[in-house]
């Protein structure tokens, strides 16, 4: 994932930061318990395809 990417991407929803999380190849939102996907390298920002994070991946740290 491009860092200059991330720089510039925020939640749709609350426009909080976002997380990457490598392993899964997500970005999370921690502050609307979110995770969108990377499909090919491209952030899919839509909430319909975002799925809710469990409460132990919330306290996860990267």
């Amino acid at each position: 994932m491009n860092t200059k990417i991330l720089e510039i991407l925020v939640s749709p929803i609350s426009k909080a930061p976002l997380v990457y999380n490598k392993e899964r190849q997500e970005l999370w939102s921690r502050a609307d318990k979110l995770a969108f996907p990377i499909r090919e390298g491209i952030p899919i920002m839509l909430v319909e395809e975002a799925r809710h994070l469990t409460t132990d991946e919330l306290s996860e740290k990267f």
